[in-house]
């Protein structure tokens, strides 16, 4: 049962692994609540978002599935658009921050991996949470990208149809788009269609570029 049955297997592993998803999400949303802080909005800064402590973005259902499935998510990190310094493209900036730190967050990882993994070997525990962390991270930013709510990559994709021509489309992803992705994931995991499965492949194709 997904991540659980690793913890009877290989619980020492079970605690890189998930340690490395909860960490990766924590840089993940504090970058969010930075640049919104930045930006001139103080909501992320008041509700206690302005931190990489893992307590203070995650979210209970959202860890559960990282435990059962493998995958989950963190609780969003709040802004007002009427703070921010750049009313059009503040939002997108804000959710540019994400998947940016991510990249960074990653790219050091594989370097770093790159460097030990021939001395350490690729079961030293260092080397592995290396790898994982790399992993994750170019994981976590290319599925932030798809162009659908609530993803990053929308905020992007709705600021550039702000004009009023691109209402339609702008109303129909604003509108659809959690739907369509939920599906998307739901017959992924149920199916095992490897809908997602060009994520890993990316991510991986990017790691050994860097490591």
């Amino acid at each position: 049962m997904g991540l659980l049955s690793l913890l009877f297997q290989e619980p020492l592993l079970f605690f890189v692994l998930v340690g490395a998803l909860v960490f990766t999400l924590s840089v993940h949303e504090s970058a969010h609540a930075w640049v919104g802080d930045l930006l001139g909005d103080s909501t992320a800064r008041r509700m206690g978002r302005l931190t990489l402590n893992p307590l203070a973005h995650l979210d209970p259902i959202g860890f559960l599935m990282i435990l059962l499935v493998g995958f989950g998510y963190a609780k969003p990190v709040p802004y007002n658009p009427y703070n921010l310094k750049y009313p059009r493209w503040g939002p997108a900036l804000i959710a540019a921050a994400g998947p940016l730190s991510n990249l960074i967050f990653g790219s050091v990882c594989a370097i770093l991996y790159g460097f030990i993994e021939p001395n350490l070997g690729g079961e030293n525990l260092l080397v592995l949470t290396f790898w994982f962390l790399g992993h994750i991270n170019f994981a976590l930013m290319i599925f932030n990208l798809i162009p659908l709510p609530p993803l990053d990559g929308s905020k992007a994709l709705l600021a550039a149809l702000a004009g009023p021509q691109h209402e339609r489309a702008r109303i129909l992803i604003e509108t659809q788009g959690p739907t369509i992705l939920l599906a998307l994931i739901l017959v992924d995991l149920l199916l095992n269609m490897g809908v997602f499965s060009w994520i890993s492949r990316l991510s991986d194709a990017l790691f050994r570029l860097l490591s």
